[in-house]
């Protein structure tokens, strides 16, 4: 006889004459023999989305790699990745067309990436960011629609966001994070028992109650108006969405353990803070995901005019990419190209924390895709085309993996939009004015 369990199997039995039952967590036999899918329902494992953001890009000669295609090689200040290197593609030649517009340091280089839009004066986003139409597909089912956290201590250190210049902010203290996580409404999917919260029940009935005017209100307001409403309304949905999801006994996950309360930190742009904070939300953001509480976030290591400096010092990142003579021996501006490194060694861990946990015979990380990007290309001369590029994992074999893709010159946005087909959003042309393309990148996909 076969020997079967499902995800619901408990252990039960007797305490002084009282019921109890146990909860099983996400066991290899409650998957199918790839450990893609709930062997009882056929229902998938889940599948994230992020994106990882350093500011101030690399030395181009000793970041891009020169091999195209499986294999590529590694130079010195990618050199960090090599323990990933075969879960980790590398993106290069694409630019960044502006139709006239002028480039605006650190600020176009970002945006046009995420929305696909070239903008013409620095008042936030112009459009929704690809991350948010991915979330509102994979990340409707979860506690967070989506965390946005940012190491550096600065809450508008975000590209994310609806458009008409709104940002969603970034979280920026470790221990605000484990409370917005693990506090108050945390659910552990792994708990024997479960009663909804009242006030959340609270809480769906009256946006309940506030949504069903909305017809009535859209009929007596102007074009304008209607637009900005509906973005509120959209927003109103999700949350309502999310409460019901807050009512519903969560799925046991295997790789689900919460971690320890963490304590108050120093927060600011001082590298050593910075690399520690970002270690702590790193390992949060991590097990929010193990624990299915969130299935799309965006972390931002440091910002676009990096603000990063040493302890005991008042230069900054950004000072140091102007100012600091290039060294003729090395090459390269030895101050400067010392965050840079820090921002790889902060990607590699990242990484490294998502491929740590399992589900099944995957890893966190190949349920993942994970894009990395910084805002330009060469800090001392604000460049925007060839910016640096890499996605991380292969968001639940969705994405082949171990490539250097070049763009030939191609638009960037070709990236934006293949990240948005991998995960499901129904789009096949993304972009405005010359950024504008139905071409994703087809050596990517599986």
């Amino acid at each position: 006889m076969t020997f079967t369990l499902d995800r619901r199997t408990a252990l039960r039995g007797a305490v002084n004459g009282m019921a109890v039952a146990i909860g099983l967590p996400l066991l290899d036999i409650f998957l199918d023999v790839n450990g893609e899918a709930m062997a009882a329902t056929g229902a998938p494992v889940p599948v994230r989305f992020g994106t990882w953001f350093w500011g101030l890009g690399v030395n181009p000669p000793r970041w891009f790699p020169s091999k195209i295609g499986a294999d590529y090689d590694l130079k010195e200040e990618l050199a960090p990745i090599e323990p990933f290197k075969n879960k980790i593609n590398i993106l290069s030649d694409f630019t960044l067309p502006l139709d006239g517009k002028p480039n605006l340091p650190h600020i176009s280089g970002g945006i046009g990436i995420r929305t696909g839009m070239a903008i013409a004066s620095d008042r936030g986003l112009p459009g929704t960011s690809f991350d948010v139409s991915i979330g509102d597909v994979i990340g409707t089912r979860t506690r967070f629609r989506s965390l946005e956290i940012s190491a550096t201590g600065d809450p508008r250190n975000s590209l994310s966001g609806r458009g008409n210049g709104n940002l969603n902010p970034a979280e920026v203290s470790p221990a605000a994070l484990y409370t917005r996580i693990f506090g108050p409404g945390f659910r552990d999917p792994n708990s024997a028992s479960f009663t909804p919260d009242p006030a959340v029940l609270a809480r769906r009935s009256v946006l309940s109650g506030v949504t069903e005017q909305r017809q009535a209100i859209e009929s007596r307001l102007g074009a304008s108006d209607r637009q900005r409403l509906d973005q509120y309304f959209t927003s109103l949905r999700q949350l309502e969405k999310q409460l019901d999801v807050q009512l519903t006994k969560p799925e046991p996950m295997q790789g689900c353990v919460v971690p320890g309360k963490v304590p108050e930190l120093p927060v600011n742009a001082e590298i050593e803070n910075v690399m520690r904070n970002h270690e702590i939300m790193a390992d949060l953001l991590v097990m929010a995901m193990a624990c299915d509480n969130t299935r799309v976030f965006n972390m931002n290591f440091n910002n676009g005019a990096s603000s990063l400096t040493r302890i005991g010092s008042t230069i900054t990142h950004h000072q140091l990419t102007h100012e600091e003579v290039l060294d003729n021996r090395l090459g390269y501006q030895p101050e400067a190209t010392f965050f840079v490194n820090k921002c790889m060694e902060a990607w590699v861990y990242f990484i490294k924390a998502l491929d740590a946990v399992k589900e099944g015979d995957r890893t966190l990380l190949d349920n993942t895709l994970v894009f990395a990007h910084s805002e330009t290309e060469f800090a001392k001369f604000h460049t925007i085309d060839n910016i640096p590029m890499m996605t991380a994992g292969s968001g639940g074999g969705r994405v082949r993996t171990g490539l250097h893709i070049a763009g030939e010159g191609t638009p960037v946005s070709r990236v934006g939009l293949t990240l948005q087909q991998a995960m499901g959003v129904a789009v096949d042309r993304w972009g405005t004015e010359s950024l504008e393309t139905n071409k994703p990148l087809r050596e990517l996909m599986i």
